[in-house]
C-alpha cells in the first residue's frame, strides 16, 4: 500500500507500507531505486506487523513491487498495475 503524505510541486513524500507479522524482511523496489532491494529496505514492523518506508519522489510514473523474504510481489492493496518484460505484473504509482 502507498499513500502520498505531502504534495510539494518538486517532490512528493510517499509512504509505502506492508502488513504481516509472519515475515522477516520487506523492501520496496521500483523504477525509483533501480529495482535494488538494498536501497528499499523497509523499517522493522511495529506491534501491528506494519513495515514502512518513506520516499521522496519527483512527480511522474513509477512501477514497483515489494520483496518479501526474497519473493517479489505486487502491492495487492493497489489496483493499478501493468505488465513487465518478465511476463509478470508491476504495481503502478502515478504522481501527477
Amino acid at each position: 500500500m502507498f499513500r502520498v503524505l505531502s504534495g510539494e510541486k518538486q517532490l512528493r513524500t510517499v509512504e509505502f507500507s506492508y502488513t504481516s507479522a509472519a515475515v522477516r524482511q520487506v523492501a520496496v523496489v521500483g523504477s525509483f531505486n533501480d529495482w535494488d532491494p538494498a536501497l528499499g529496505t523497509m523499517t522493522s514492523p511495529n506491534e501491528g506487523g506494519v513495515y514502512r518506508a518513506v520516499i521522496r519522489l519527483k512527480p511522474g510514473y513509477y512501477e514497483y513491487k515489494f520483496v518479501i523474504d526474497g519473493v517479489w510481489e505486487l502491492d495487492f492493496d493497489n489496483p493499478d498495475f501493468t505488465a513487465n518484460d518478465f511476463g509478470t505484473l508491476n504495481s503502478v504509482l502515478n504522481l501527477e
